[in-house]
C-alpha cells in the first residue's frame, strides 16, 4: 500500500513565536508533514531580546532539523525593523516564496501590570497591546506584502496566514482570568483577522484564527499550576478535565494551514476542550 501524501509537502512556513509552546509543537507537525520551516521568537539563552534577527542560541533548531529543513532566528517580534529583516531572511531561506505565516507570539501581561479594568496599569495596557495586537499587525502586514507578489500555487493560493486569539475574548472568566488588556488584544486580533480575510480573499490569500482554551505551555505555567484553576478546569474544559496540550493546537493549526483547507478563510476555530460551551461550576 503506498504511503499517504504528506499534508504540507513543499510548503514554506514561517512561525513567529515558534521557539516554545504551540509554535514549537506546530513546527514539529509541519516538518513531519513535509514543510520547510523557519521559527522565530525570543531565545531563552539570550538575556535581552534582539532588535535584529540573529541565530537561535539554543539547540531547538538542531532538534527540529532531524525532521526536515528548518531555520531559526531570535528577535523581539514587536519590533518592525526586526520583523522586516526576518521576512527577508526567511523568504531567502525558502528560495523566494512564503506559503504560510503562523503568528503565535504573544504575552500574558500580568508581570507588566495587566489585570481587571480598575487595576490595569497604563504600562501594562501599552506593553500587552504592543506585543500582541501590534506585533500581529506588523507580521501580518509583512506577510501580505510578500504574498501579494507571488503567483498562486497548485492549490490556487498565494498564501495563508493563521493568527492566535484567546478563549477569554468570546468567553470571559473574570475571577480567575481577569486580564483586561490581554483580552482586548486578542479581541483586536480577531477583528484584524476577519478584516484581512475579507480584503485579501480576492487575492487568494487566506486569514484564519485559532482560539485556544487554557493550554499547558510555558506562558501559562502560573495558571496551570494553580490548584483553584485546576479544579475549575475539570468542568470548564470537560473534554480533558484539565489544560489542553500544545499538540492539540498544533493539529488544528496544521488543518488551517494545509492546502486541503484552501476553501477556508475568515474562520475562527476554537480549540478549548469545551470551555465556551461549559459553565465551569461542576455538574448540577
Amino acid at each position: 500500500m503506498p504511503a499517504r501524501p504528506r499534508r504540507m509537502e513543499g510548503r514554506n512556513c514561517l512561525i513567529v513565536g515558534g521557539t516554545s509552546g504551540i509554535g514549537l509543537a506546530s513546527a514539529r507537525r509541519f516538518l513531519e508533514e513535509g514543510a520547510k520551516v523557519v521559527i522565530a521568537g525570543l531565545d531563552p539563552a539570550v538575556a535581552e531580546p534582539r532588535t535584529a534577527p540573529g541565530p537561535l542560541a539554543t539547540g531547538v533548531v538542531d532538534a527540529l532539523a532531524s525532521l526536515g529543513p528548518c531555520g531559526g532566528w531570535s528577535l523581539d517580534a514587536s519590533d518592525p525593523r526586526a520583523l522586516g529583516v526576518l521576512f527577508e531572511e526567511a523568504t531567502a531561506f525558502f528560495g523566494g516564496r512564503l506559503d504560510v505565516l503562523f503568528q503565535v507570539a504573544g504575552i500574558s501581561g500580568r508581570k507588566s501590570g495587566d489585570g481587571p479594568l480598575h487595576e490595569c496599569t497604563d504600562s501594562g495596557w501599552d506593553r500587552v497591546m504592543e506585543v500582541n495586537a501590534r506585533g500581529t499587525f506588523l507580521a501580518n502586514r509583512e506577510a501580505a506584502r510578500v504574498m501579494l507578489r507571488q503567483e498562486p500555487d497548485d492549490a490556487g493560493l498565494r498564501g495563508t496566514v493563521l493568527n492566535v486569539g484567546s478563549v477569554l475574548s468570546p468567553s470571559p472568566s473574570p475571577d480567575l482570568f481577569g486580564t483586561y488588556a490581554y483580552t482586548a488584544s486578542k479581541g483586536a486580533i480577531e477583528a484584524m483577522t476577519r478584516t484581512a480575510a475579507a480584503r485579501y480573499a480576492r487575492d487568494r490569500i487566506r486569514f484564519n484564527l485559532l482560539v485556544p482554551g487554557l493550554i499547558d505551555t510555558p506562558m501559562a505555567t502560573r495558571a496551570v499550576q494553580d490548584p483553584r484553576i485546576r479544579e475549575y478546569l475539570k468542568a470548564k474544559q470537560p473534554l480533558s478535565g484539565g489544560p489542553g496540550t500544545a499538540e492539540d493546537c498544533a493539529e488544528a493549526a496544521l488543518f488551517l494551514c494545509e492546502p486541503a483547507s484552501r476553501f477556508v478563510t475568515g474562520a475562527v476555530l476554537t480549540v478549548d476542550g469545551g470551555w465556551c460551551v461549559s459553565e465551569g461550576g461542576g455538574t448540577p
